[in-house]
Formats: C-alpha cells, structure tokens, sequence
C-alpha cells in the first residue's frame, strides 16, 4: 500500500477574499515578468548594441532561475514556514528587478533576470502551498481554479500592456513595472497569510523528509504527471500558434491576437464553470470529463491533420480541445496537493519543476517537420493529451482503492 503524507484530512477553511487576491498576485508575478516586456524585444536590442538571440537569452535566463527557485523555496517553507521565505523571495525579486531595469549591459541584464526568474519561485511554489494548507477537496480546487484564471490573465493581458508602454517608458520602465507588482505583493503578503505551515512538519528535515513522503505518494505522482503533460499540450499548442494561424491560416498579427485571445478566454470561462460545478460534483470527476473532452478534440486534430485538411479546418476542434482543460487544470493542481498534505512546499515545488521541464520538451518538438504542416503540432499534443490522461488515471486509481475497498 502506498505511504501518504498525511492520512487524516482536516476540515476545510474558507478562503478569505484578502487572501485569494494575494494568491492571485502571487500566480501573476511570474507571467507578467516573462510576457510584459516580449513587444519592447527590438528597442532592447537597439539600445543595447545586442542581438535578437541575445535578448532572447534574457527570458530563457529568468526560465532557468524560476525553475532553480522553487526546488528551494519549497522545501525552505516547509522547514522555515510560508510567510519568512514568501517575503524573502518577493523583496529580492524586487531588488533583481530594479537591477535588470538599470543593467547597462547584456551581461549584467542576464544576471539580473537569473535571480529575477529565482525569486519569482517563491510565488509560485508558496503560493500552491499555503492554498493546500488552509484548503481540500473541493474548496482547494475553486481555489486554484481563481488563482490559475489570474495567472492565465496576466500572459494575454502583459503583451498588450507591453506593446502600449514600450514607447512610452521603454524595456526600463517596463521591467520597473514589474517590480511594482512584486512590490504592491509585499504587504499584501504581510496582511494576509500567515504562516500556514503544518506544526507536525516543521524541523529541520521536514523538507527534504517531505520530499521523500511525497514521492511514495501514488496519488501525487499521477496528479503531478498529470499536470506536467498537460502544461506541455499547452505549451505545443503556444509554440505552433504563429504558425498555424498566421503562415497557414493567413490570419494577420492582430487577427492572430484575437484568435489566441478567444482560446485563452475559453480557458478560463471553463475554470470558472469548474469552480461553479465542484460545488455538485466531485472534483475527480470534473478533471477526468475535462481530459475526456480534450483528448478527443485532440485526437480529431490529428486525423484532420493526417488527412491533408486545410489548416482553417483545425481551428473550432482546437479551441474545444484547448477551452475544456479548464475543467481540468485547478482540479488536478488541488488533487496533487491534497495528496501531499503536510508537505505542500516540497510537493509544490516538485510539480514545478516536472511541469518547467515536460513543457520544455514539448515547446519545439512542433517545429520538427517545419511550418507549412499542422501534423507535429497535433501529434505532440496527441501524444501528450494521451499521457495526462494515462497519468490521471494512475492517480485516481489508487484513491478510488481506498474509497472502494
């Protein structure tokens, strides 16, 4: 039988509305950091003598840092406690955000997004934690659900943002734009989580302790693994979006903002449907139609795909398959976390790295086989569509066990 984290499961706890737009915040800073700065690409080159590549290497840079960040941070807030290392991480994404924003050269702007993107961490991991801590079941997934709505607004609305600030206030100002949010967290941090850290785990082996627990878990696993492939779908279906609708479809720039602005949308109208319908029906049950769904629509697009379809014939069966995961992608988050109860911060900080390195599989496997075919995009995500659902149901295999012995 397989070990859990912690067998009895406490009463659930209202979310305070103080302390879900923390967490929303928390869950923005990160987006905003990578998306809002993307338009101002070209000045950044111009003014700092530098290449395309080079500027690129700014956001892989941060990339690296956020996935280093929450190997640490998740354990240190087990050990330590929620709030100590939330406000450590926050005050110094603050100061690496000020660097980058007065870096007078490549060199010293990689740096500081190195520890920008490490700092960053501590919102994400943290944040996925405290939310196991104070919730389960049902009350954690409409948590999540909201948390991953705000973190799902950020990416479409910071290139908009960006695009209308570049000129105005250049990458600088850009970047201090995102120390404001980091900075605007800090109290809200401070006024609204305390530290929400189980008793039982604190020490100094409750981290990597809890690490260990959690890896026995077949319930987080699968959960975890779960939500890895399908940030990876995700990820597959953002990389080849350019492609897709503007050198197949022949859509313009704007009209490909529209298109991947109504898929988003989508997305997130299924969150919010989920956090109405967890409140009549279990939230397994939800993630498990969602992937259902998904998985279909997908297997659709390959067909479609193999057949020589135009591409203009991809586009309604892909906004299914990519609008219904939101039935799905809190559930799991809240799945996976309430498996690993009493060690949330090691256990969050796992799922994102499992979640940082399948996407960066999956990202460009869609240009294998060039940009005048839908075929790699649609066997990618066939591929990994398949493997959420093979790992969600490893996980619920086991808790279905326990509810029906």
């Amino acid at each position: 039988m397989d070990s859990h984290i912690a067998r009895a499961v406490p009463k659930p706890t209202p979310v305070s509305p103080a302390l879900l737009v923390t967490l929303a915040l928390l869950a923005a800073i990160a987006p905003m950091a990578t998306d809002l700065y993307l338009p101002a690409f070209p000045l950044m080159v111009e003014e700092l003598s530098i290449t395309s590549t080079q500027v690129q290497l700014s956001l892989t840079a941060f990339l690296v840092g956020g996935g280093a960040g929450q190997a640490l941070f998740g354990p240190l807030s087990d050990r330590f406690g929620r709030r100590q290392p939330l406000l450590i991480g926050l005050t110094l994404y603050v100061a690496a955000s000020i660097a980058a924003a007065s870096a007078p050269s490549i060199t010293a702007l990689l740096m500081a997004r190195l520890v920008q993107g490490f700092a960053s961490a501590a919102g994400m991991v943290i944040g996925r934690a405290v939310v196991a801590d104070v919730a389960h079941g049902a009350e954690a997934a409409r948590v999540f659900n909201v948390v991953m709505l705000a973190a799902g607004v950020a990416p479409i609305a910071a290139p908009v943002l960006g695009s209308t600030l570049a000129h105005l206030i250049g990458w600088r100002g850009l970047m201090l734009v995102s120390m404001a949010v980091g900075l605007v967290t800090i109290p809200a941090v401070y006024l609204s989580i305390r530290d929400t850290r189980p008793s039982a785990h604190s020490g100094p082996m409750a981290g990597r302790g809890g690490l260990r627990t959690a890896l026995k878990s077949r319930d987080f696993i699968g959960y975890s693994l779960a939500s890895s492939f399908m940030l990876a779908v995700l990820m597959a279906y953002i990389s080849a979006s350019p492609f897709l609708y503007q050198t197949m479809m022949g859509l313009s720039s704007f009209q490909y903002g529209l298109v991947f602005g109504v898929n988003a949308l989508l997305l997130m109208g299924t969150g919010l449907v989920s956090n109405r319908l967890s409140r009549r029906f279990p939230v397994e049950s939800l993630a498990r139609n969602g992937l259902r769904i998904s998985l279909a629509a997908i297997a659709l697009l390959a067909l479609l795909a193999a057949s020589g379809a135009p591409a203009v014939a991809l586009a309604l069966p892909l906004s299914l398959a990519i609008g219904v995961l939101g039935l799905a992608a809190g559930n799991i988050t809240a799945l996976a976390l309430d498996a690993a109860r009493g060690a949330a911060g090691s256990a969050s900080a796992l799922m994102g790295m499992l979640q940082f390195g399948v996407a960066g599989i999956a990202a460009p496997l869609v240009n294998l086989g060039g940009t005048s075919t839908t075929l790699p995009m649609t066997l990618v995500m066939l591929c990994f569509s398949c493997l959420t659902y093979a790992a969600f149901s490893y996980g619920t295999g086991q808790s279905s066990r326990r509810a029906h012995p």
